[in-house]
């Protein structure tokens, strides 16, 4: 009977490799977002540069300048646009790069902006071509160039903006444009998170969520969170989900492991499409090399999911490698997988 109550209250929490979020998950990360600098936790060469450029900014009194923010999914791109927004004492506008379908939207959003004011575009990579090109202006002299009528009739329209900090995030910089990336002032690469910087980020968010854990538990959920705050504290929400069911007061390494196991979590991190990916290549492939393209039509998925999604966190941790050739599987996948690895086959293959 335990067991189906578990799996009922599991199954509509499994982790699916596209970052699939419910209204409740988009709330509960809202609320869970570090609101200043200084509770910010990880990326500390960022965070110390970061510290530098915002103190800069308020001496002059001037807005800071555009900001590129890179990085897979989940890592902190737009907490940190709110942090920078509220040290800024600035409003910040949200909106994404496939959002603004036509160039009235953009005009519309950037004419409302005062001064000072922080424009967060997700997804930048994403933006349209004519976008793109309305941006220019807009980010390097702060006014809008439009073109209205045709021919002999047409007029230039300018419209001044009021200075403004544009934050960008993409988790595909090699996408975007030169003369768009060259308009940024500020480059900043999130990378994945160490478990000591997840545990103190889970240890906050319980603090938040008025759950009591042990640092073991939080280690173990640190562990599998694929080095991804976003995941650590969606992992962090469904064993609250399965302490609460349960009466569980104080949650051990135990009932992590366990929840996380009936999640289809393992022990690397891995959800079932990420296993299903390396078991792919493992299998059908011999270890590989595979195309991508292939790879997605044998998964029946995206290429931009796995890409985007489920490769860099492989990529890291060093269970894939990407050659001229393909993606290879790396022995530590063999391994993971109980699968004999034949050393000289793969040698062959660089």
């Amino acid at each position: 009977m335990a067991e189906e109550i578990i799996q009922r209250l599991l199954k509509g929490n499994q982790l699916a490799g596209a970052e699939q979020e419910t209204d409740e998950d988009i709330v509960l990360n809202l609320s869970l977002r570090p609101r200043k600098i200084s509770e910010f936790v990880g990326q500390k060469d960022i965070i110390d540069n970061l510290k530098i450029c915002l103190t800069a900014a308020k001496q002059r009194k001037e807005p800071l300048e555009h900001i590129l923010l890179s990085g897979p999914p989940g890592l902190g791109k737009t907490s940190l646009a709110h942090v920078i927004a509220h040290e800024m004492n600035a409003k910040i506008t949200i909106t994404s790069g496939p959002a603004i379908a036509r160039a009235g939207d953009l005009i519309g959003i950037l004419s409302n902006l005062e001064r000072g004011d922080v424009l967060f575009i997700d997804e930048l990579h994403r933006l349209s071509k004519v976008i793109e090109e309305f941006l220019y202006p807009a980010m390097e002299s702060f006014r809008i160039d439009f073109i209205i009528g045709e021919g002999p009739y047409a007029k230039t329209i300018k419209i001044n903006l009021k200075p403004f900090t544009l934050i960008g995030a993409t988790t595909r910089t090699g996408l975007l444009a030169a003369p768009l990336r060259s308009r940024f002032g500020i480059f900043y690469h999130l990378d994945f998170y160490p478990v000591e910087d997840l545990s103190k980020i889970i240890k906050h968010s319980a603090k938040l969520l008025s759950m009591d854990i042990e640092d073991k538990a939080t280690e173990e959920v640190g562990r599998r969170a694929r080095g991804t705050p976003r995941i650590a504290n969606r992992l962090l929400r469904r064993i609250r989900d399965y302490a609460q069911v349960f009466k569980i007061n104080k949650i051990g390494p135990d009932v992590a492991a366990k929840t996380l196991d009936d999640l289809g979590v393992d022990k690397a991190g891995f959800d079932e499409i990420d296993r299903k990916v390396l078991k792919l290549i493992l299998e059908s492939y011999s270890g590989g090399p595979v195309g991508i393209e292939s790879l997605a039509a044998s998964l029946n998925e995206e290429v931009d999911t796995i890409v985007d999604t489920i490769e860099p966190y492989l990529l890291k941790a060093g269970y894939l490698k990407r050659t001229a050739r393909g993606r290879l599987a790396t022995k530590l996948a063999f391994e993971h997988f109980g699968i004999k690895y034949n050393k000289e086959k793969q040698e062959e293959l660089f």
